[in-house]
């Protein structure tokens, strides 16, 4: 199978709910191989839209990323934070 490219996959997810989408920012983060951790940083205006009421749409983020992963064997782990400007 083909690896995933988690950046791209994130961000091309995320940016079309964001008014700034030139402000998203994924990184990836290699816990110990088997469990990946990735960091969204987003405007501050656009923290709320990523993760939406009663976060409902980081939920769904996350489990299209754990979907995903999963395949793989692995775990994710998806936090979303303001950008620092």
């Amino acid at each position: 199978m083909k690896e995933i490219n988690y950046e791209k996959f994130l961000n091309d997810l995320v940016a079309p709910l964001v008014v700034h989408q030139n402000d998203v920012v994924v990184n990836k983060f290699d816990d110990d191989g088997n469990t990946l951790t990735i960091q969204i940083l987003v405007h501050p205006d656009d923290v709320g839209r990523v993760i939406g009421k009663k976060g409902r749409v980081i939920n769904s983020i996350r489990t299209i990323a754990h979907a995903c992963a999963a395949r793989d064997g692995k775990k994710v782990e998806i936090s979303v934070d303001a950008l620092v400007l």
